[in-house]
């Protein structure tokens, strides 16, 4: 029942100021009350509560280049007029003219903010972060109408006391960059996930300074005192929304020591022969059994239905093109062979063909003449491709 306003007759004033004593001390929302704001008088007679919005550091941005902007919220001026309380003669004194000062709480604003997603390199997800926000404090003053001892009338003064919201503060939120660790010799990169952050929603609670009224009363005589009202001031809730920022995730994936070409219609892997076969051997290594299947499942997804899948066998220029064209060749239908028994391809869509030291794609020798093992380990390979 407490700051409801009602019209009171003359008959319910005394139990009006038992509700304003018993709802003055506190505002709507049990709000703790505060110290009284610094007020000042303005000509008209009204106190005026000084804004109590904290200045932003800097410019208030209008868009946010890495993240999304927080809207501003506005919260408006309450205004209340001074209340006049005319002069009065009873028993030949004059009870003089009082005004009752009106309140007048400035605008205030809660500024624009932005979240923010920091740059990060490939592979890593950018750390995230949604900064602090406050709401500013608010005090609505205390008001007294005075009392009367004047001409056998006497009435006590009423008071509704201050009532106040502290400022309501939701720290800011952040999580880190994370990123994906890829292995030295293939495998599967893990997933990584920046997880979601939430910065929640803050509100200031609703605030009401109740009305209070000085009842009319009569002397003797029957010369009366009319009775004097001031209205009540009301301060609406002001709430901030939560913001949050979603989690995301870089999915797992596999990586080997194959080179992967894409063109437009065809993908290709480069596979290191020194991976699949030992020195001048064309069986297939335990260890390559990895690769090859991850190589597999990749055609598997990426190639043409039916499409044909070549396998092609390179060598070095070391040993002469005698002995490296049949060994290209033998490597090429050894990968065949692996891919159809073990690695779950049509045999008849696979084709082998060896090309030996014929097609190098790095030198075998140095400028100076001197060995190159770096460039030579390039060229024995196999490449398998198909068309997508």
């Amino acid at each position: 029942m407490c700051g409801k306003r009602t019209i009171i007759t003359r008959a319910l004033a005394p139990l009006l100021l038992v509700l304003v004593a018993a709802c003055g001390a506190t505002g709507a929302g049990g709000a703790e009350r505060q110290s009284p704001a610094a007020q000042t008088a303005t000509p008209g007679g009204q106190a005026t509560q000084e804004s109590q919005e904290s200045t932003p550091p800097g410019p208030e941005p209008t868009s946010c280049r890495h993240g999304e902007l927080i809207p501003a919220v506005d919260i408006p001026a309450v205004h209340a007029d001074p209340v006049v309380i005319p002069a009065a003669k009873v028993g030949g004194q004059v009870v003089p003219e009082v005004t009752i000062p009106g309140v007048d709480i400035a605008a205030q604003r809660v500024p624009a903010q932005c979240t923010e997603i920091k740059p990060a390199p490939g592979g890593c997800l950018g750390g995230a972060s949604i900064p602090p926000v406050t709401i500013p404090a608010v005090e609505i003053p205390p008001v007294e109408i005075p009392g009367v001892n004047a001409g056998g009338i006497k009435l006590d003064p009423v008071r509704a006391e201050g009532v106040s919201a502290a400022a309501v503060h939701a720290k800011g939120v952040s999580t880190p960059e994370v990123c994906q660790v890829k292995p030295k010799d293939g495998g599967f990169v893990p997933f990584v996930i920046r997880p979601f952050i939430i910065r929640p929603f803050i509100i200031r609670p609703f605030l009401i300074r109740p009305y209070v009224i000085r009842p009319s009363a009569c002397n003797e005589r029957n010369e009366c005192i009319p009775a004097a009202e001031v209205p009540a001031v009301e301060v609406p809730a002001v709430e901030v929304p939560a913001v949050e920022i979603p989690a995301t995730e870089l999915k797992a994936y596999e990586v080997g020591r194959s080179n992967v070409l894409e063109g437009d219609d065809t993908i290709a892997f480069s596979l290191e022969a020194d991976v699949l076969f030992d020195f001048d051997s064309a069986t297939v290594k335990p260890a390559a059994a990895a690769e090859l299947r991850r190589v597999a499942r990749e055609i598997a997804k990426k190639a043409e239905d039916g499409s044909e899948i070549r396998v092609d066998g390179h060598t070095d220029g070391k040993g002469g093109e005698s002995h490296n064209q049949p060994l290209s060749e033998r490597r090429a239908q050894a990968v065949v062979d692996w891919l159809a028994t073990d690695g779950g391809i049509d045999r008849s869509r696979l084709k082998a063909a060896g090309y030996g030291e014929s097609k190098p794609v790095a030198a075998d020798t140095k400028p100076d003449g001197s060995d190159n093992p770096a460039g030579r380990a390039k060229n024995r390979r196999v490449v398998i491709s198909a068309g997508t």
